[in-house]
């Protein structure tokens, strides 16, 4: 039998163990209640994406209050519906599409531009030396009307081609590593592709048709985007998310983390050599943005090419689509340029 005081004992030791278990669950639920839940899709996987999975393993979502889940969606298409569903909250990367799906309505702000200009080169088979030797082939895209398919037909605007006077299929084909596999295959002729990957196939005997380091396209690469009611309701969410990249990115151009960046984009790419990863890193460093402001003269390009197929999208206002607010109020307070001052080099 046990004795008054050590059933006293037992009791209060079950009472402990009850008392601190119950504390512990209430702090992990009070942890969890104030981060704030969302969804970021993406719909590429190239080196610039790497701001955003930077963010995720690094913890620079978590320190400004974010739980977050990153969904690759296999198309802008794909994404610009997941986002205006509510499945999605922010779009990385929605790009021009966001133009698409403003036809008739302007609920889909564009909140920041990592990059603004043409950053995907032209890549074709060995057997292409100049433009006019695609007439005829197959140009292959991620989807017809999302982000890679509008700077494809940019690309061949820019060497004076059209698809239809020129007998240019374009055929869809799947994200740049499938792109990439395809030029290799012979299954399509040419595609435009990352300088991670145009540099290991030019390596390779293929033709660089467009090279973005020789000509200056404004286009829109990788945007923010959001819903307008999501970034009234989550006002403060959507700025965190904007810092947490901007950090990401300030961690991605310091020298010191070359290598971990590097390791990154030969994982996610899921490529062994590090020459394109290097290449790709070099991308990050020229093309990604320090102060990202709206790419309104990008936006204007794209809306100028792709108002051909559906006129409607000339009626769309460039300026309704853009939400500058919370760049401008990181710039206005020093943020960005304190976030990049230890950035020192490069």
């Amino acid at each position: 039998m046990f004795s008054k005081q050590s059933l006293f004992q037992r009791r209060r030791s079950r009472l402990g163990f009850v008392l601190t278990s119950s504390v512990s669950i209430l702090l992990l639920f009070a942890e969890s209640a104030a981060a704030t839940r969302l969804v970021i899709g993406y719909s590429t996987i190239n080196p610039r994406i790497a701001p955003l999975w930077i963010a995720q393993e690094a913890g620079y979502f978590q320190k400004y209050g974010l739980d977050t889940i990153l969904i690759f969606l296999r198309s802008t298409p794909l994404l610009i519906a997941g986002m205006k569903s509510g499945s999605v909250a922010i779009a990385y990367g929605a790009g021009g599409s966001v133009l698409n799906a403003s036809v008739g309505e302007s609920d889909l702000k564009i909140l920041a531009t990592f990059t603004g200009r043409m950053t995907n080169n032209l890549v074709a088979r060995p057997g292409i030396k100049t433009a006019n030797d695609l007439r005829r082939r197959v140009v292959g895209v991620q989807s017809i009307g999302g982000t890679n398919w509008i700077g494809a037909m940019l690309w061949l605007e820019s060497l004076g081609l059209d698809p239809n006077r020129d007998s240019i299929t374009i055929q869809v084909v799947g994200d740049q590593t499938v792109r990439a596999q395809a030029l290799e295959t012979g299954r399509i002729d040419a595609a435009a592709v990352d300088p991670v990957f145009s540099k290991r196939l030019a390596e390779r005997g293929f033709t660089i048709l467009g090279d973005s380091q020789r000509t200056n396209i404004p286009f829109v690469g990788v945007d923010i985007a959001a819903q307008r009611v999501y970034i009234a309701e989550q006002a403060e969410a959507v700025e965190n998310v904007i810092k947490a990249l901007l950090e990401s990115l300030a961690y991605i151009v310091t020298p010191k983390n070359h290598a971990a960046v590097l390791e990154l984009i030969m994982k996610r790419l899921r490529i062994s050599d590090q020459a394109p990863a290097e290449e790709g890193y070099q991308d990050l460093i020229r093309n990604m943005s320090r102060k990202p402001y709206p790419a309104a003269e990008g936006l204007r390009n794209v809306q100028r090419y792709i108002k051909a197929q559906n006129p409607r999208i000339g009626d769309v206002k460039v300026e309704e689509l853009i939400d500058n607010r919370f760049v401008r109020k990181l710039d206005e307070t020093g943020f960005i340029d304190r976030l990049f001052s230890g950035a020192t080099g490069r």
